[in-house]
């Protein structure tokens, strides 16, 4: 009941993550076209003496290696961690090469050896990263030892001293650093929400599936008629035909009384899916708590449903599939967690539609509170429970705040304990007769 994706063990698998080849060879050209008009300007306009061959050999055999990847494989190629490593490998150091020939950290180019890695931190898995990070590393701590001097005016030499290669040293390394953690915790967070919202898709789907089986029901019903009006046709037929004492008699009777039960059966079915059609598709606030309530009366909990405005005048609205899976979802939590009993409380008025789902349990740790409706927040104050505020909890708030539910999640007072959440929602979104 109220199953997740996660507990079907369903997984979305991270190929997508995987860097395209066409991806990064044009990031590529950027870099080459970027570095070569920074030369070229270095060289031209301001005129400052530069070595021009290493330079010339070093990003000429960047391009030289783009043009290569980018005529040998097909643009859709998908690169694996470890070919990825490889190429911002080789971006990094042939960028850091070009900085070290050129003035090695005193060039104000120095802080871009962190672009590869957080390219690295934002698209490939953690040990592959921090491999790079460590390439970065390395790199940077080799330009600060430079022979090269720094381009400038024609008979001077600019000096950087020593306490301010460091500076700029521990600069570089301190942005790289902080830009690796920062994307790598956008990007995770990403794509656990991507992967999360997927599964809320198909439980949405499951759900939305389930609620249509009435439907399928009358069109199989009434697609098989047509082949069991024959069928009895030709049994009558055939039974005409025998005499009665032929042995075939017996069989062709049996035929004809199945063909016949065949068609008693789907007409129930029609009649049982046009009669309770409009009972599937709309139903009042009290039926629908009580349909999401009936699956967990039978778990050594009590389930108590209180009525704060009573049953007049209550809305009636749409079987909505994802109305119903969130709060069964809801309330199965309170149900893993309780001690003796959950209460939900209804209540409604002209304006808005609220109910209230509190358990006797110890209810939220301060830590899990602040994170509730988070992907893959999976623990609870209680130790002998597991699970129950997980992807499942994502979901269930994801289909609600979908149709236009507010909610809060917040624990009872010193005097009692237990967890409480309050889903409410404006009046015309859960009553039919308000649309009209």
């Amino acid at each position: 009941m109220n199953a997740t994706p996660s507990d079907a063990n369903v997984t979305f698998g991270h190929d997508s993550r995987n860097l395209r080849l066409h991806t990064l060879a044009r990031l590529r050209w950027l870099a080459i076209a970027g570095q070569t008009a920074t030369v070229a300007a270095v060289a031209l306009l301001l005129e400052f003496p530069l070595p021009i061959m290493p330079i010339a050999v070093l990003i000429g055999g960047l391009a030289a290696l783009n043009l290569f990847m980018t005529l040998s494989y097909p643009e859709t190629q998908r690169l694996s961690a470890s070919t990825t490593f490889l190429l911002l490998s080789v971006d990094l150091l042939q960028l850091a090469a070009l900085l070290f020939v050129t003035g090695g950290l005193g060039n104000p180019f120095a802080a871009l050896v962190c672009v590869p890695v957080i390219i690295s931190f934002a698209s490939q898995p953690p040990r592959y990263s921090l491999a790079l990070l460590a390439v970065a590393l390395i790199a940077t701590t080799a330009m600060a030892f430079s022979p090269f001097p720094m381009p400038w005016y024609p008979g001077q030499t600019l000096v950087i001293l020593p306490v301010m290669l460091f500076a700029l040293w521990c600069a570089v390394v301190s942005t790289m650093a902080f830009a690796a953690f920062y994307v790598y915790r956008i990007s995770n967070e990403a794509t656990q929400l991507a992967d999360a919202l997927a599964a809320t898709e198909l439980v949405l789907q499951r759900e939305k599936h389930l609620t249509q089986l009435d439907g399928l029901a009358a069109a199989a019903a009434h697609e098989l008629g047509t082949p069991l009006a024959t069928i009895s046709v030709i049994a009558k037929e055939m039974e005409r035909e025998l005499k009665p004492d032929d042995r075939m008699r017996e069989d062709v009777l049996l035929l004809r009384s199945q063909s016949e039960r065949c068609r008693d059966i789907l007409r129930r079915l029609t009649s049982l899916s046009a009669d309770n059609e409009e009972h599937m598709r709309v139903l009042p606030l009290s039926s629908l708590v009580e349909e999401v309530m009936a699956p967990h009366r039978d778990f050594g909990v009590k389930l108590e449903l209180v009525e704060k405005s009573g049953r007049a005048g209550e809305p009636v609205g749409s079987r909505n599939p994802g109305i119903l899976y969130g709060l069964g979802n809801l309330i199965e939590n309170a149900v893993d967690f309780a001690r003796e009993k959950v209460t939900i409380t209804v209540e409604h008025d002209r304006d808005r539609v609220s109910i209230l789902i509190s358990d006797d349990g110890q209810g939220y740790a301060p830590d899990v509170l602040a994170r509730i409706g988070e992907p893959y927040v999976t623990k609870r104050a209680r130790a002998d429970k597991a699970g129950g505020l997980g992807l499942g909890m994502f979901i269930a708030k994801t289909l609600l705040e979908r149709s236009g539910a507010r909610m809060e999640f917040f624990n009872s007072g010193p005097e009692t304990t237990g967890a409480n959440v309050r889903i409410e929602w404006p009046r015309a979104r859960m009553d039919a007769n308000a649309l009209k």
